[in-house]
């Protein structure tokens, strides 16, 4: 498949805004015990593949340059509302000599935004495959960077990339994940196409329905303000993951969609078997049970085999002070421990009712409590796939949400056609939620396995009979 080819880069700078003068001295934004524990991943990288803008959108000054060049406005505009997004993340020593502190300095540097060409890709070449390309890759700029890997040069948070292909055009961000969640890349997303929406339209840019972002941090009662980290901490944690990520083993990813009625009927499904448990089981826990089961026969694992399902939840409504606009990294996690012989043998519904125990078993004052005493011994998101060791269970994790507005993101010349995620954190055992943009209800995952596992994941008739094209 052809190559991706880098045409142009450059750095936007936020608007002035409503929200921020364009007079005004550096913020300096500390980092929770949230946003700290993720500087050990990858960017969140995810993007959308739109059809070709129409030629009236050209005005006769070449294939795409206006495109582009609204595009760029329209982040920058975004950027005004989302400022913070625009800076660096600062690394300074305690005064105390307790360590070092990390913080997001408000320096409006700006947002690294890339227009890049794929001569000979076309938008069936992305959506057609059940497996998606490798050339999908390259639409995303920041790949392989860790969000620690900020803390030092001129790396910025964000990044854009807009990349033409024949027949469509795919626009991706990548966004440090010590910084922000899915919630709010979504919410950036969301505003960005809105904005390049509404130019069009020849509607005010600043009347728009995304709502502002909320930047002050929530830090738990008694946690110190700023968060000093062990020196030398950083450093050994961004070696440890480089040399883990060197000896990981090659995965694939197949892209799948579950439709409305498909889900109902996994609901009623997992419902039915767990009639007196007086637990409703919901779309999404159906969807994942449905997989967990699918993964555990890919993998051929042992009846004793002990596998675990780890589920992002977000804390957004589950801890008291965190607002639903809040700006920043507020996840956390839970798992559904099982042995794979249980997980085949006692049905969708069993696997369904231990996902949902696990969500149900996230706990607000323990979490606080977590987040309080993190300064005394920092630990990092550490990817499962690289968690594992000798007796350690088979593992899978889930992040993202049927929830997050995906296919709302019209820039001006049409809804997206596809989503679709970068290389970071590809590992054997991830998988993606997304809206299933094929009706109301319906639900898509990415998952990616090892190439022999996603094989014969693909071609599980019990699995499979569920999803559609």
């Amino acid at each position: 498949m052809g190559d991706v080819r880098i045409v142009s880069r450059c750095m936007v700078r936020p608007e002035p805004s409503i929200r921020r003068p364009p007079e005004h001295k550096p913020e300096t934004i500390h980092l929770t015990p949230w946003d700290l524990r993720m500087l050990a991943v990858d960017y969140i990288q995810k993007g959308v593949l739109l059809p070709k803008p129409p030629a009236a959108t050209t005005q006769g000054q070449g294939p795409s340059v206006p495109v582009v060049d609204r595009l760029a406005s329209s982040l920058a505009s975004a950027l005004g509302r989302f400022y913070p997004l625009a800076g660096r993340l600062a690394v300074n020593e305690d005064g105390d000599g307790a360590g070092q502190t990390i913080s997001l300095r408000c320096s409006d540097e700006g947002a690294e935004f890339l227009h890049a060409v794929a001569p000979g890709v076309t938008v069936a070449d992305v959506t057609a495959p059940l497996c998606i390309p490798r050339v999908v890759w390259s639409f995303f700029p920041l790949n392989g960077v860790l969000g620690a890997e900020a803390t030092t040069g001129s790396c910025p948070v964000l990044a854009a990339q807009v990349t033409e292909l024949d027949d469509g055009v795919f626009v991706a961000m990548s966004l440090n994940h010590g910084v922000a969640d899915g919630t709010t890349f979504w919410h950036l997303f969301n505003t960005w196409s809105e904005l390049s929406r509404r130019r069009v339209d020849g509607g005010c840019q600043c009347e728009i329905s995304s709502p502002l972002p909320g930047f002050e941090r929530w830090f738990p009662d008694g946690c110190a303000v700023p968060i000093p980290v062990p020196s030398g901490k950083l450093d050994d944690m961004v070696g440890q993951r480089r040399r883990a990520y060197g000896q990981r083993p090659p995965v694939q990813e197949c892209f799948v969609r579950f439709s409305g009625e498909s889900v109902k009927n996994l609901v009623s499904k997992a419902n039915a078997e767990m009639s007196g448990s007086g637990t409703p089981i919901s779309s999404l826990q159906a969807v994942l049970a449905h997989l967990w089961r699918a993964v555990c026969r890919a993998w051929r694992l042992a009846p004793e085999q002990v596998t675990r399902y780890v589920l992002l939840v977000g804390c957004r409504g589950r801890v008291d002070g965190v607002p639903a606009a809040y700006s920043g990294s507020a996840v956390s996690h839970v798992a559904a421990d099982s042995t794979a012989g249980e997980i085949l043998e006692k049905g969708l519904g069993r696997a369904a009712w231990l996902l949902n125990r696990a969500v149900a078993s996230f706990h607000a004052a323990r979490e606080r409590g977590k987040l309080a005493g993190w300064a005394r011994e920092p630990s990092f998101a550490l990817p499962p796939a690289l968690a594992r060791g000798a007796g350690a269970p088979a593992l899978l994790m889930t992040g993202s949400s049927p929830r997050f507005d995906v296919y709302g993101n019209d820039f001006g010349w049409g809804a997206p056609v596809a989503v679709r995620s970068g290389g970071g954190s590809k590992l054997a055992g991830k998988a993606t939620v997304y809206e299933g943009g094929c009706g109301a209800g319906s639900i898509a995952l990415e998952v990616c396995l090892a190439p022999d596992a996603l094989a014969r994941l693909v071609a599980d008739h019990e699995f499979m009979s569920a999803t559609v094209p």
